[in-house]
């Protein structure tokens, strides 16, 4: 829908660049790569400055953000953190093409499976795959790929112990939160099928919802734990239908007891 109001998409995408728009992510993040999605969405041409894991949370405070997370992005001479603030903000700068339906139920629904992603995914993806690089550092070479961290990636990897040590406690990476979310996992994967099924996300049309989740999807399914667990469900076929590749692998290294509820809830089981 064009509104009359609304400024000209050519002037807007100037104005927009004008102000040098800047992502701050991690290599391999998640929610970093949601961003990215969006603003190549959006059409809006930016600059990607990866940091360290740690490192970030200073570093990000020095570059003048308010909080210590990414990912970040100054654009339109705002700081925003966080990937669903973010793409409230890109729609006001860009409304076309929307990350929002008009229609307000679809709408309602969008912001209602965007949100569980939010809350119920992204997080316990990040606690299983800290857990698993904890114990297989040097897989983390693979989520370096295409970043630009400033040292080789080599070095990176074998000076991250310290960093590693930090992000698995930071994040509470530990034996029963990594537990208690892969027991989680079906009735969350449950979830985002239905909401596929039901056309809210995972169509031919992108929207926020399929920004802020299939992301975290992709990068689960970079776990050789995960992925045969995932790819032949709804969510799994629609996060490698928007991420054709997404860096990375960890080989398998999660206890057997651990997976169980999955693999009894998967639909090859």
């Amino acid at each position: 829908m064009t509104h009359p109001n609304r400024i000209p998409r050519r002037i807007a995408v100037e104005s927009i660049a004008m102000s040098q728009p800047t992502l701050y992510t991690l290599p391999g993040s998640h929610p970093g790569y949601s961003v990215a999605l969006m603003l190549k969405f959006k059409g809006i041409d930016y600059k990607r400055v990866d940091l360290l894991p740690v490192v970030h949370k200073p570093a990000l405070r020095v570059l003048g953000f308010s909080g210590m997370t990414v990912p970040a992005l100054k654009i339109g001479g705002k700081k925003l953190q966080g990937s669903m603030q973010i793409a409230r903000e890109l729609d006001r700068l860009l409304p076309e093409p929307p990350l929002l339906p008009d229609d307000p139920d679809r709408r309602e629904a969008v912001l209602e499976a965007e949100k569980f992603g939010h809350d119920e995914l992204q997080h316990p993806v990040r606690q299983i795959i800290w857990w698993l690089l904890k114990r297989n550092r040097d897989a983390m070479t693979g989520y370096l790929e295409g970043s630009k961290i400033g040292l080789p990636a080599g070095l990176a990897v074998k000076t991250a112990g310290p960093l590693v040590a930090i992000s698995v406690r930071y994040n509470e990476a530990d034996d029963p939160h990594v537990e208690a979310a892969l027991a989680a996992m079906p009735d969350v994967l449950g979830r985002l099928d239905e909401y596929i099924e039901a056309g809210v996300f995972g169509g031919d049309d992108p929207n926020a919802a399929d920004f802020q989740i299939l992301p975290a999807i992709r990068l689960a399914m970079t776990m050789d734990d995960l992925r045969p667990l995932i790819e032949d469900r709804p969510v799994g076929r629609a996060a490698v239908r928007l991420l054709t590749d997404f860096p990375g692998t960890v080989p398998p290294g999660l206890p057997d007891q651990w997976l169980e509820p999955l693999r009894s809830a998967s639909p090859t089981s």
